[in-house]
């Protein structure tokens, strides 16, 4: 995507991109930087993860795919399934750098079988384009596969059922970069109840291969508090 297009999209959400003071002025795309507000840093200093669209050989076969994809459809393992319209797997570029993970589907996620469906997908996808991103470039998954009834935020028990689906996916996506949207995905996968605000802007690990994952604001919440937006 061509600069002037980006900066469409960053217009339209209201975001003002920053660059440094000693970038060149022919410099392409630069980091957007909030000067008022210095980024914190935990384990090690953020890094310059740049996730170009690609199309290359699925790292985990399309055997092992249809196998996991079967097994989620087929799953009864917590009580959701008996109020699901469908599951939601996940979709996107399964051979993916970076791997996007919401909580849980929505009424819309529900009916299309889809994550990220809704306005908040919708916000997703402008977002994903104002970093020079198509939606198809990245994988998107949710840490729960069916819907809690009332969007309700997951229990115990249903998060320990789905785990291993989403383990199974990170080993056969094997991303360089994980983004977890919200607080109860990031609560989920860093096994804390720390807030959102204070988990940001700092590299977290996650599962026994330590993937870096990254946390950011749910959409959803952007849509309530779009003066934040400009923070993701």
């Amino acid at each position: 995507m061509n600069a002037g297009r980006r900066q469409q999209y960053l217009d339209a959400m209201g975001i003002t991109r920053y660059v440094l003071r000693d970038e060149p002025a022919a410099a392409g795309d630069g980091q957007i930087v909030n000067e008022a507000e210095p980024p914190t840093v935990a384990h090690q200093e953020m890094p310059a993860v740049e996730v170009q669209p690609q199309q290359t050989e699925e790292k985990g076969g399309a055997e092992a795919w249809d196998v996991l994809k079967a097994e989620v459809a087929a799953c009864t393992a917590c009580e959701l399934h008996a109020s699901r319209t469908r599951t939601v797997f996940g979709v996107g570029n399964e051979s993916a750098e970076l791997m996007i993970v919401g909580e849980a589907p929505g009424a819309d996620e529900d009916r299309q079988g889809e994550p990220f469906v809704g306005r908040a997908g919708q916000l997703l996808t402008a977002m994903l384009h104002a970093i020079g991103l198509a939606r198809d470039a990245v994988y998107i998954a949710n840490v729960l596969k069916c819907r809690p009834p009332g969007n309700r935020n997951p229990s115990v028990a249903e998060v320990a059922a789905c785990q291993p689906f989403l383990r199974r996916q990170l080993a056969l996506i094997r991303p360089k970069v994980m983004l977890a949207v919200g607080g109860i995905a990031a609560h989920n996968l860093l096994d804390t109840d720390e807030a959102v605000g204070r988990l940001r802007n700092r590299v977290h690990f996650y599962g026994e291969e330590r993937t870096p994952l990254l946390v950011t604001y749910h959409p959803a919440y952007l849509l309530r508090r779009p003066e934040e937006k400009a923070k993701v």
